[in-house]
């Protein structure tokens, strides 16, 4: 996709994932909507993948290891046709395919579960290096979480991607700067997320989590990279793209029903409309 397009298919995801939230009346909204734009580049072109065929071997794997984000995946899987949109509708509800966090034995397109926050970085460790030793040329992309890199798992996997040599895993750090319990400043002060991968031996960016077309440059610089795991950190904000939900401090899982609800549809219909009216 050109960028303009990835514009678009951001903002659909993002519409699509409000949509499946509100139905259900509440969810993980906040860590969601922070994700959109990069899901959007991966999905929308960079990936090596196969709907049709879910499980097709050669193919990239993603890891959602902040598996709350779920929301935001199943929309991005469901406009790439790997089921139908209608499922959508059916978000954490009895007997759905589309749990609250990620399943890879319920969602076709989840590669990995997750939710246990930091163990889907050694998950995405143990996919890369199958991945190498298999010689296809396929990467695994990761998913962390601000609040998530607290948990000391994320950097047990950071010393093992880079002791080897992983250079087919690229993991993005949704830098949104909250987390459940409020600022993690607040709550565990991270300090310079890129600087701590770097001194890990990681390839480190860090770039604006709102914008595809530094995201797209970001991850094509990222795969260019030989003999040690990327990370590229998205500076991004808890809620990204929906000025009403953005507003609320704790947003990390909200009531999402009534006026909030009918108002961050709103400001999702508009933005979709400023996305396809964009030169």
């Amino acid at each position: 996709m050109e960028v303009k397009e990835l514009r678009e298919f951001a903002a659909t995801i993002r519409l699509e994932t409000v949509r499946q939230v509100g139905r259900r009346g509440f969810g993980h909204i906040g860590g969601a909507l922070s994700v959109v734009e990069a899901l959007a580049v991966l999905y929308g072109g960079v990936m090596r993948i196969d709907p049709e065929n879910p499980g097709w071997p050669g193919r990239d794997k993603l890891v959602m290891s902040k598996g709350h984000a779920g929301p935001a995946l199943y929309s991005t899987l469901a406009l790439k046709g790997y089921f139908p949109m209608e499922w959508l509708g059916t978000l954490n509800q009895p007997g759905t395919r589309l749990p609250s966090h990620c399943d890879r034995n319920l969602t076709p397109g989840i590669d990995m579960t997750t939710g246990s926050l930091g163990q889907g970085a050694s998950s995405a460790c143990g996919l890369a290096l199958a991945q190498k030793l298999d010689g296809g040329g396929a990467r695994t992309y990761l998913f962390i979480g601000d609040g998530e890199c607290d948990e000391g798992q994320v950097w047990e996997a950071a010393l093992f991607a880079n002791q080897y040599k992983l250079d087919n895993l690229i993991m993005f750090v949704d830098w949104n700067k909250r987390q459940l319990d409020g600022n993690t400043d607040d709550v565990i002060r991270l300090g310079d997320i890129a600087s701590k991968f770097s001194s890990f031996g990681w390839g480190t960016q860090t770039v604006d989590g709102s914008d595809v077309a530094e995201i797209l440059s970001a991850v094509e610089a990222a795969q260019s990279v030989s003999g040690k795991p990327s990370c590229i950190v998205l500076d991004t904000v808890k809620g990204l793209g929906v000025p009403c939900v953005e507003a609320i401090h704790l947003n990390h899982h909200l009531v999402f029903e009534g006026e909030l609800l009918d108002k961050a549809l709103a400001e999702c219909e508009a933005a979709l409309k400023e996305a396809k009216e964009m030169v």
